[in-house]
C-alpha cells in the first residue's frame, strides 16, 4: 500500500446557522392540515381575515417588524431616500432615484459592471432596511447598500472592503439571494421551489410579510368555524387552527419561534407543525467561527442557540415571558423585565451590580421595536452585564440570550470577551477579574469554555473532559452535542465509545450528531449500530443514518431494514436537493453519490458546489481525492493548493497536500506541508509519524528521530510507531536505543512476535 496515499474529509457538511430537541417519542402531530366542513384542506386566508375578531392582536401586529418584514415598494413601505442621491463607497458611486413612480439604483452589478436596476421590494424595517432586485431564474437579490433608519443615511453592509464580483458574498451571487437565504423567515407560507436541474426558482408565498398564519397556520377552517353561530359551532381541537399557540409547553413555544430565530439548515418548508425541531431543520452547534468557546455569540447566529444554553431555558422560561407575541416588543422596560422573576431588593441594588443607576452618556441601545432601552455604559442594568450584545449588518444591535455571568477570568485564560471590558474599554481583563473577585469573592467556577478551547486546539488532554461533557445531562443539550462534534476529531476507544453511547440518547440533537460523527469501518458493525436509527421518529436522525449507511453494500443490509433505508434516503436526497442552491448541499449530494458508488455523479456535484462558492473548501478537497484515485494528481494538487492558500489554518489540508506531494516524489516541499500540519495538529500522532518517515527519506536524521519520538509521546503503545523508531535505530546501528524500543514493543504487545525478533536480531548480530 502506498504510504503517501492522500487523505481527505468526506464528512457531511451542514452550515448553519443550534439547539436541543424532544425526547424520543411517537409522533403526535398530524402531517395534514385540518379540513373545512366541505372536506377541503385548510387554506391560507391572509391577516386581514383575522382583524374583525382579533382587533387588539391585529393592531399590535400591524405596527410590528413582522408586518413589515417584506413589502412591495411604495410610499408607505420605503423608508430610504430615493431623491436622486449618490452614495460613495470605496471609490464607487451608487445613485438611488425614482422615475414614473418606480424605484431604481444605478450601481455595480454582475461581473462588477455598472448598470441600472429596478427595486421591487423592501426587506426589513428597523434598524435597517434593505432592498430587493429581481434577476432571471426567479431570483430576488439583496442590495449590499442599506438604509440606516436612525441616522437616515445609506451605508454599505461591508464597510471595509466589498466582496469581489466572483465572491459568493457579492450581492448578485448566492449569499445575497433572497429565495434561499432570507425568504422563509420574511414571508408567510413560503414555498421555495428550487429546481436544481435548471437552477431556477418558482418561489411563492400567501402573504408577502410575516402574517398571523406564519405562526398559527392556514386559517380558512378556523374562519369557517368562527362564522357559524355560537351554538352551531362543532367542538373541534384548537378552534380548527392548524398550529396550537396557547397552552404550549415552554419548549414547544420556543420551537415555534426557533425556525426563524435560529441559525440552521432547513430540511423542509416550515409549516410550524413538526413534533421536533429536527423534523424541520438542523441547528448550528457552538462551533468555532460562530460562537466563542464559552458559547457567547460571535457570528450572526440569532437567538435560539444562545437561549438553549441559559438557566432560563432550563427553568422553563419562554419567549412570551419577555416579548409580546403579537408586537414583538418587550413586555416591560429595562430592569422591570427581569424583576418579574428576580427579587428587586437582592438584584436591583448596588450591593449586587456595584454601578450607578444613571448611565454615562453614549449612543442609546434600542429594542427591536425602536424604543430606547438604556444608554451604553449603564452598568446598573441587568442586560448590560448579563446580555452583552454585538452589532450585525453594521447597525443592528442584538443582545446575547444565554444570560451569562461575566467571566473576565476566562478572558485571561482563553481570550473570550467579557461584559466588564465591553464598557470599561480603558481597563484590562486583569482589572475586571480583580474587581469581580473583590465584589463577589474569588470563586472559580468550572465552565465548558476551557474544555471547548482545548478541543478546538486539538489538545490531547481535552478528550477526557469532552467525554464527560458529552455524557453529562446536567449540561445544556447544545453543549453536549458540541462536545461530541469536538470529540470526533480524536481517534481512540474513549471517543468511539462515547459516540456509540450517544446513539441512544433521549435528545434528538445528540443522536443526530452521534450519527454524523460516528466512526466505524466494518459494515456489519455500522449496520447493527445505525440500522435501528432508520426508525427514529425524528427526520434529521433518520436521514443522517441513511446517508451513513449508503456506503454499505446492498447485500449486507438486512431485508428488514431495506424499506426504511430507502425511505430515509429519499428524505435525505429530497432535503439536499431542496437546498442544492447552496454549496454544502451539493457537496452532501456528492458524498452520497460517492458512497453509492457513482463517482461521475459525485464529481459533478462537487464541481457544482465549487461553482456556487469558489471558497467552499470541502468540495475542493473531496474532488481532489477523486482525482487522486483516478491518477490525476495535477488537478488534485491544484485544488489542495487553492485551499491551503485560502484557508492556511486548515492544517488537515496541509497534511493531505503533503502526502500528495510525497506521492509525486516532491519530498522537500512535502516535508514543509507535513511539518506545518504536525505543528498545527499536535494531537494527531500519525502526522508526526509520516513526517518522520519523510524526514528519513530526506536524510534529516535528527528531525526524523524527534518526529517519531513525538508521535510515540502521543500514542506510546502504537506498534506501528514503535516499529518505525526501532527500525530507524537499527538502520543506524544504534543498538542500545533499538533494544529499548524493542523491549517496549514486547511489553506493550506480548502477543506480537516482531519485538522479540528485533531483540533476537540485535543479540545475533556479528
Amino acid at each position: 500500500m502506498n504510504r503517501w496515499k492522500i487523505t481527505g474529509i468526506i464528512a457531511t457538511v451542514v452550515i448553519i446557522l443550534s439547539g436541543p430537541l424532544y425526547l424520543v417519542k411517537v409522533r403526535v402531530l398530524s402531517d395534514r392540515f385540518p379540513t373545512e366542513p366541505d372536506g377541503l384542506q385548510a387554506a391560507f386566508a391572509g391577516s386581514n381575515a383575522c382583524r374583525e375578531c382579533h382587533r387588539s392582536e391585529y393592531d399590535k401586529w400591524a405596527v410590528s417588524h413582522h408586518r413589515w418584514a417584506m413589502a412591495e415598494v411604495s410610499e408607505e413601505s420605503v423608508r430610504a431616500d430615493f431623491s436622486n442621491v449618490v452614495f460613495q463607497h470605496n471609490g464607487d458611486a451608487s445613485r438611488f432615484y425614482r422615475k414614473d413612480g418606480r424605484y431604481f439604483v444605478h450601481t455595480r452589478g454582475p461581473e462588477g459592471k455598472p448598470a441600472e436596476f429596478e427595486i421591487t421590494h423592501t426587506f426589513g424595517w428597523y434598524p435597517l432596511q434593505q432592498f430587493l432586485v429581481p434577476f432571471p431564474g426567479g431570483r430576488l437579490q439583496c442590495l449590499p447598500i442599506a438604509w440606516d433608519v436612525d441616522k437616515r443615511r445609506w451605508y454599505h453592509i461591508y464597510p471595509d472592503q466589498p466582496p469581489a464580483s466572483d465572491d459568493w458574498l457579492y450581492w448578485t451571487n448566492n449569499a445575497q439571494n433572497w429565495n434561499g437565504m432570507c425568504a422563509e423567515c420574511h414571508s408567510t407560507n413560503l414555498q421555495k421551489k428550487y429546481d436544481p436541474d435548471s437552477d431556477t426558482y418558482q418561489t411563492t408565498w400567501s402573504e408577502i410579510s410575516v402574517g398571523c398564519e406564519a405562526c398559527h397556520g392556514p386559517g380558512s377552517a378556523h374562519i369557517r368555524w368562527a362564522e357559524l353561530p355560537d351554538m352551531a359551532r362543532p367542538p373541534v381541537q384548537n378552534a380548527a387552527l392548524v398550529v396550537q399557540t396557547s397552552d404550549l409547553s415552554p419548549r414547544r413555544q420556543i420551537e415555534l419561534c426557533a425556525p426563524c430565530h435560529s441559525r440552521r439548515m432547513s430540511l423542509v418548508d416550515n409549516i410550524h407543525q413538526h413534533a421536533d425541531f429536527l423534523d424541520y431543520g438542523i441547528p448550528q452547534l457552538l462551533g468555532e467561527g460562530y460562537y466563542f468557546a464559552d458559547g457567547q455569540i460571535l457570528e450572526e447566529v440569532y437567538v435560539y442557540g444562545s437561549f438553549l444554553q441559559s438557566k432560563m431555558y432550563d427553568r422553563g422560561v419562554r419567549c412570551s415571558d419577555c416579548h409580546d407575541v403579537h408586537s414583538g416588543g418587550r413586555i416591560k422596560k429595562a430592569n422591570q423585565l427581569c424583576l418579574q422573576c428576580h427579587r428587586s431588593a437582592v438584584y436591583d441594588s448596588k450591593d449586587h451590580h456595584f454601578h450607578k443607576k444613571k448611565g454615562e452618556a453614549g449612543d442609546p441601545i434600542r429594542s427591536t421595536a425602536g424604543e430606547v432601552l438604556f444608554e451604553v455604559g449603564s452598568g446598573a442594568l441587568c442586560e448590560q452585564c448579563h446580555m452583552p450584545g454585538r452589532y450585525y449588518m453594521g447597525v443592528d444591535y442584538r443582545p446575547d440570550h444565554s444570560f451569562r455571568i461575566p467571566r473576565p477570568d476566562l478572558s485571561l485564560s482563553i481570550g473570550t470577551p467579557n461584559a466588564c471590558n465591553r464598557c470599561h474599554v480603558d481597563k484590562s481583563a486583569r482589572w475586571s477579574e480583580e474587581a469581580v473577585g473583590k465584589w463577589y469573592g474569588q470563586r472559580k467556577r468550572s465552565h465548558f469554555a476551557s474544555v471547548f478551547a482545548a478541543g478546538r486546539r486539538g489538545n490531547p488532554e481535552a478528550v477526557a473532559d469532552l467525554v464527560r461533557l458529552a455524557g453529562d445531562r446536567l449540561y445544556p443539550t447544545v453543549v453536549r452535542a458540541t462536545a461530541l462534534s469536538l470529540l470526533s476529531a480524536y481517534s481512540g476507544e474513549q471517543s468511539a465509545r462515547t459516540l456509540r453511547m450517544a446513539l441512544d440518547d433521549e435528545e434528538a440533537l445528540v443522536r443526530y450528531n452521534a450519527v454524523r460523527f460516528f466512526v466505524e469501518r466494518e459494515s456489519g458493525s455500522l449496520v447493527s449500530l445505525l440500522g435501528p436509527l432508520l426508525y427514529d421518529p425524528v427526520k434529521a436522525v433518520r436521514m443522517e443514518a441513511s446517508q451513513r449507511l449508503a456506503a454499505v453494500p446492498s447485500d449486507q443490509l438486512p431485508l428488514s431494514l431495506r424499506a426504511e433505508f430507502s425511505s430515509a434516503l429519499a428524505e435525505y436526497r429530497q432535503a439536499m436537493e431542496r437546498t442544492a442552491d447552496f454549496a454544502p448541499s451539493r457537496h452532501n449530494l456528492g458524498n452520497l453519490e460517492a458512497a453509492l458508488g457513482n463517482p461521475v455523479e459525485a464529481m459533478q456535484n462537487y464541481r457544482k458546489a465549487i461553482d456556487i462558492d469558489n471558497r467552499f473548501y470541502p468540495a475542493k478537497v473531496n474532488l481532489a481525492m477523486h482525482y487522486n484515485r483516478e491518477g490525476k494528481n495535477q488537478p488534485a494538487e491544484q485544488l489542495l493548493r487553492e485551499v491551503v492558500a485560502d484557508q492556511p489554518e486548515l492544517f488537515e489540508i496541509h497534511y493531505s497536500l503533503g502526502l500528495l506531494l510525497a506521492e509525486e516524489k516532491q519530498y522537500v516541499e512535502a516535508e514543509t506541508f507535513l511539518r506545518t500540519a504536525a505543528e498545527g495538529l499536535p494531537g494527531r500522532a500519525r502526522i508526526r509519524y509520516n513526517l518522520g518517515l519523510l524526514q528519513q527519506q530526506l536524510g534529516q536524521d535528527e528531525k526524523a528521530e524527534e518526529s517519531l519520538r513525538t508521535a510515540l509521546a502521543v500514542e506510546p503503545d502504537n506498534l506501528e510507531f514503535l516499529f518505525a523508531l526501532a527500525d530507524f535505530y537499527l538502520k543506524r546501528q544504534r543498538w542500545r536505543k533499538a533494544r529499548e524500543v524493542a523491549e517496549r514493543m514486547v511489553s506493550a504487545h506480548p502477543q506480537q512476535p516482531i519485538g522479540r525478533r528485533i531483540l533476537e536480531a540485535i543479540e545475533g548480530r556479528p
